[in-house]
């Protein structure tokens, strides 16, 4: 009787991830190609040689390469929207907690392998596959604005608070652009202490 074919290896070379599953290689190797060559240039083809796998055992774990973008995306929002949540749920007070967010948020952004925020203005996004990390973007922004408006003590402050969660995402332009940038802690800060000058009102 035949086996099976094994939908996950062989693989060839070495694992880009030694302690990595199967589906973190194909998504680290997603984000690299898609940070270095663009989305659009890179094919599903190019991941699974990458990770040294079959296109077959690609497809097992990510039906399309939209699934793989939008998981990318999803990682890079999510943990500071559950951050923010948890933040809610403590006593500090409204300025403490926009700095922490603002850490947080900037530590996620920079820490991760691949700069994979910039594919943010990526005119796919708009389509149904990445709906969900549309929306969690958008929990996390309304998050800045309920935050920046209890510190400038007002009703609302939409504008303000997109000003700071743009300042917050300044951070992938800068991790593209810039050859050096300063450890992820101390840049964090620096971006918490503007955002909470940008979200106090003058006296």
């Amino acid at each position: 009787m035949s086996s099976a074919p094994s939908v996950g290896r062989p693989r060839s070379g070495a694992r880009r991830l030694p302690a990595g599953t199967a589906r973190e290689e194909i998504l680290d190797a997603a984000a690299e190609l898609f940070s270095e060559r663009g989305y659009a240039a890179t094919s599903t083809r190019m991941i699974a040689e990458m990770v040294g796998v079959r296109q077959a055992s690609l497809y097992y774990h990510f039906s399309t390469k939209e699934q793989i973008l939008a998981e990318l995306l999803e990682s890079t929002v999510r943990p500071s929207l559950t951050y923010a949540e948890q933040l809610a749920q403590q006593a500090l007070n409204p300025a403490e907690a926009l700095q922490a967010l603002v850490r947080y948020d900037v530590g996620i952004l920079l820490g991760a392998r691949w700069n994979v925020g910039i594919l943010y203005a990526l005119p796919e996004i708009a389509t149904e596959p990445f709906t969900r990390f549309r929306a969690e973007r958008e929990q996390l922004r309304s998050a800045y604005r309920r935050l920046v408006a209890a510190v400038a003590g007002t009703p609302s402050a939409d504008v303000t608070g997109d000003l700071v969660f743009g300042m917050v995402e300044s951070v992938i332009g800068m991790r593209r652009d810039l050859p050096a940038l300063p450890p992820a802690d101390q840049l964090g800060q620096s971006v918490a202490a503007a955002a909470l000058r940008l979200a106090t009102p003058p006296r």
